[in-house]
């Protein structure tokens, strides 16, 4: 049988984040021995397990699950599937997550990982069998107290539920309630936050709002564009739409809309979920993929995969602020010409933390055995988020330096702390 996962190599994330990571080193010059330590990851593991599919045969997949760093706490990130996870990828994703739950001020470190899949090439009872033997692959390299995944690119409260149920279930009886907080982004009935789900899209809004505060910018009839209309993409979007923003220009993996006089992301959103795509929207033009990102606005939003801002395309971006909604979107070369021409970039280590810091909510109501309310959770978030966002502008002020450089410097400053108190064993 011909395997329905997707092979197609990729990135180069990982040299990006190693170059960011250089750069606010150098800035602030790390603690040398510190420095070695956050240069690599503490565990890389890989799995390969077997299946059974819908039509009876085995199919055998590869899972990863790279922890970078728990100075500061478990390990915490999600799990993506999607054909271009490769180890290179997930290595990358952990270390992003080390520096955004350091600057977050969480008491998380960084982990990431996820199958090497194509998600719609499955049934659901495919996914949730894919999913299940994945779970009892990682064994005890997950744990509540030890590494706590949660939702990425390619799954969902579903996907979370399962693999709660199939950790806890190898536990003996008396704790598996004791290890239901396993994953967050959980379905609410199943132990989830109310507002888990919009809790990134809400927090990249944050960061514009406060941002346009700062530059005293109105937000109403500012256009922007998003790339990627899913989780994020969508909530952005409908938090956007709360500041009199106009939504002009989408983009996804089925295609490109533009619509001058602006799109209703509501309706975008139940199109996409109908037609599993943005493609044929009936509120909009179709319109050039490889001009997207040239299309003429003030704010743009990538909120897909990492490197999509990159050297073929950099040139054409018009907007003068970008949010990165979106882990790792823009290659650091590019970055670069950005910051030339005085384009502002709200970091995704900042600007799409509003994610871990739900997941972080989650765990606390898990433990704590407690349900929140949806009011007090984004009150709660924007305060988080809006305390980063003040830390990194006066580190940028104090080192005269970029912001994605500053929220680094943010991180690394208390995770060195951290180490030079502790010390290292022995």
């Amino acid at each position: 049988m011909t395997s329905k996962t997707a092979i197609q190599k990729k990135t180069g994330m990982y040299e990006n984040v190693m170059a960011e990571f250089n750069k606010a080193a150098d800035t602030i010059q790390l603690n040398p021995g510190v420095r070695k330590i956050l240069a690599t990851t503490q565990n890389e593991i890989v799995v390969h397990f077997p299946a059974r599919l819908d039509d009876g045969s085995i199919e055998v997949f590869t899972g990863y699950r790279v922890q970078h760093n728990n100075a500061l706490g478990p390990y915490k990130g999600g799990l993506r599937y999607h054909p271009t996870l490769d180890i290179d990828s997930a290595r990358a994703l952990a270390t992003w997550m080390t520096w955004k739950t350091a600057l977050a001020g969480l008491p998380y470190g960084g982990g990431k990982g996820g199958i090497e899949i194509d998600p719609k090439a499955y049934s659901q009872s495919e996914l949730e069998r894919i999913t299940r033997r994945f779970t009892y692959a990682l064994g005890d390299n997950i744990g509540p107290d030890y590494d706590i995944p949660a939702p990425d690119v390619g799954t969902n409260s579903q996907i979370m539920a399962w693999i709660a149920d199939t950790f806890s279930s190898n536990k003996a009886p008396s704790q598996r309630f004791s290890n239901y907080h396993v994953v967050t982004g959980k379905p609410v009935v199943s132990g989830g936050l109310e507002g888990r789900d919009r809790a990134t899209g809400f927090g990249v809004v944050v960061t514009i709002k406060k941002w346009a505060k700062l530059k005293d910018i109105n937000l109403i009839g500012k256009k922007y564009i998003v790339q990627g209309f899913g989780n994020v993409g969508y909530w952005a979007s409908h938090f956007m739409a709360k500041t009199g923003a106009i939504l002009v220009g989408v983009q996804d993996h089925t295609g490109t809309i533009y619509n001058e006089n602006g799109i209703n992301p509501e309706e975008l959103t139940e199109y996409n979920q109908q037609n599993q795509g943005i493609d044929g929207f009936p509120g909009a033009d179709k319109f050039s993929d490889e001009d997207f990102f040239g299309i003429d606005c003030d704010i743009l939003i990538p909120a897909a995969l990492g490197n999509q801002i990159n050297m073929e395309n950099v040139n054409s971006i018009k907007a003068p602020l970008i949010a990165e909604g979106a882990n790792g979107p823009t290659q650091s070369d590019a970055e670069q010409i950005l910051i030339d021409k005085g384009i502002t970039i709200i970091p995704d280590i900042l600007c799409n933390s509003g994610g871990v810091i739900g997941s972080y909510f989650e765990w606390l109501q898990n433990r704590r055995s407690e349900i929140w309310k949806i009011s007090d959770v984004l009150v709660k978030l924007e305060d988080k988020v809006e305390t980063s966002f003040d830390k990194v502008i006066s580190v940028m002020e104090e080192y005269d330096t970029d912001m994605r450089t500053a929220a680094y410097v943010v991180a690394l400053k208390r995770l060195e702390q951290t180490y030079i108190e502790r010390g290292v064993f022995p």
